[in-house]
């Protein structure tokens, strides 16, 4: 009964929300599915709706059937606290160890811990997580790849799991489903290390001549598919994964999941491996732009976004589907494979007019493309408002009529009618993280980023500026997109308001 009373508040939430009719097939109410597809390192000036140079028909459809964000927000410039912030709804900052973390770390997410999937579940959908995980699994006693993994996606929230444990670019590279990782030889022991080489395989530091996509900087590991990557690997080599296929593989399973629960709602994470480094795509697209395996790369992903939503009108439940896509921070042209992204850009420009990259505290580190889709219900329009992927936990609880716990999801607020574009404000303020955990806000026209202890000027040896700077930094982002101009000496009181506003946030929720 009470699984009932969610479903038709969801419904008559939504019709009120919307202003749109029901769907009814033989009496029966069907209810929206909902699609988070979550590029990654998908640049603000990516996509051609965005400006960008590299034709993105499939992506781009989806905003003539949504709302186009112009001004949202990832929670911070790099993956692992983005992702974290989006699931929970809070900030990734507030405890130490939830930076970028490599293959082998425990989950950060505790098991049990409410999450935008568990919510979907607490109003009777079916749920999957399929792609890029980085989030931790197993607990501090270490993980052992070769049996039964603990702390997995089910334990919070989703039914079903695909994943790729951390990046393509770090081992172990293998699939885990359901806590298993797939097609794993017993007699071929998987084990992984980021501390010291072991196992037999040859690395790019010491066999650069079995390369086939060279390394820049910082991925002279273990050799896999003729890639190093970071950290060692040793065994497991029937589960390994070909980076060709990758983008196909979880088009497959994204699709069986479909398909599998066409007639009943599901909320679909899916988190594209594309386009992070290494950048392989298949070689059906290999030479199809001049961007190089970069902007190939955009092209398999767009073919991604075409092929779900082929997907969706072939089984007659695309007006029944909301599709939302976005990405986890910025973009970033060398991120340490040599695979000329910087030579052969030519006039596509990934950051659009802004400052800054993935890693930076500049604009272009978290400002990202956000397309909310919803065909044959939201019409075709561009949104201004403030909008922020921390609060997608508390805006689908509104949607569903599910309560939040607000012990937990500290930092989200509801804003669903900011993303589907009644609401033309949005938030009255965002926070954004970068490296090394400094933050800015942005209030109104007005962004403050605090100032910083880290000498850190450029991010490795990306060529990226991180922006830190041991003075306070103030850009008025309406007339100053390109954060140029620093206005921090000429309004003083702003700056001591904001750095208030800041600090009073950061202090909220302490010792919860």
């Amino acid at each position: 009964m009470k699984k009932h009373w969610l479903k038709v508040s969801f419904f008559c939430l939504l019709t009120f929300v919307l202003s749109c009719k029901s769907t009814e097939k033989k009496g029966k109410t069907v209810f929206p599915n909902v699609i988070l597809i979550y590029a990654d390192d998908l640049g603000y000036g990516d996509l051609s709706s965005y400006g960008g140079k590299i034709a993105t028909p499939h992506i781009d459809r989806l905003a003539d059937h949504g709302i186009l964000h112009c001004n949202a927000y990832a929670a911070a410039s790099t993956c692992t606290p983005s992702r974290y912030t989006l699931l929970t709804g809070e900030y990734a900052w507030r405890e130490k160890g939830r930076g970028v973390i490599n293959g082998n770390e425990k989950a950060l997410i505790p098991s049990g811990r409410q999450t935008v999937a568990s919510v979907f579940k607490k109003a009777g959908y079916t749920t999957a997580v399929i792609g890029k995980w980085h989030l931790g699994l197993g607990d501090e006693n270490g993980i052992d790849w070769n049996t039964q993994i603990s702390n997995i996606p089910e334990d919070i929230g989703f039914d079903e799991s695909f994943i790729m444990p951390a990046t393509s670019d770090r081992v172990p590279c293998v699939y885990v489903s359901n806590g298993k990782v797939l097609n794993l030889d017993p007699t071929d022991t998987l084990a992984v290390s980021y501390q010291k080489k072991i196992g037999n395989l040859p690395t790019g530091k010491e066999n650069p001549e079995l390369l086939k996509l060279k390394y820049s900087h910082g991925h002279d590991m273990t050799i896999v598919n003729g890639i190093s990557r970071i950290g060692y690997q040793s065994g497991g080599m029937s589960a390994v994964w070909k980076d060709e296929n990758i983008a196909d593989d979880f088009v497959r399973e994204s699709k069986k999941f479909i398909i599998k629960n066409k007639q009943k709602p599901f909320f679909l994470y899916l988190a594209t491996n594309n386009i992070h480094v290494p950048r392989m795509p298949h070689p059906r697209f290999q030479g199809k732009t001049s961007q190089g395996l970069r902007g190939d790369a955009i092209l398999e992903l767009d073919d991604m976004v075409g092929s779900i939503s082929k997907t969706l009108d072939s089984l007659q439940i695309a007006e029944n589907t909301i599709i939302i896509f976005s990405s986890d921070n910025g973009a970033v042209l060398d991120d340490g494979y040599a695979d000329q992204a910087i030579e052969k850009s030519g006039e596509h420009n990934p950051f659009g007019a802004l400052r800054g990259a993935k890693y930076s505290v500049y604009e272009a580190g978290t400002r990202i493309p956000m397309i909310v889709s919803w065909k044959g219900n939201i019409k075709k329009q561009t949104s201004q408002a403030l909008v922020s992927q921390t609060d997608f936990i508390a805006s689908v609880g509104a949607m569903l009529n599910v309560r939040i716990d607000s012990n937990q999801a500290f930092d989200a607020k509801n804003q669903w009618d900011s993303w589907i574009g009644k609401d033309k404000k949005g938030r009255s303020e965002i926070v954004q993280e970068a490296i090394q955990n400094t933050l800015s806000i942005v209030e109104g026209d007005y962004k403050y980023i605090e100032p910083s202890k880290s000498k850190m000027k450029v991010a490795w040896q990306t060529g990226i500026e991180t922006g830190f700077s041991d003075k306070p930094q103030l850009y008025n982002l309406k007339q100053d997109p390109a954060e140029k101009v620093n206005l921090a000496e000429q309004q003083p009181q702003l700056v001591i308001d904001l750095a208030k506003k800041l600090d009073s946030i950061k202090n909220q929720h302490k010792g919860k």
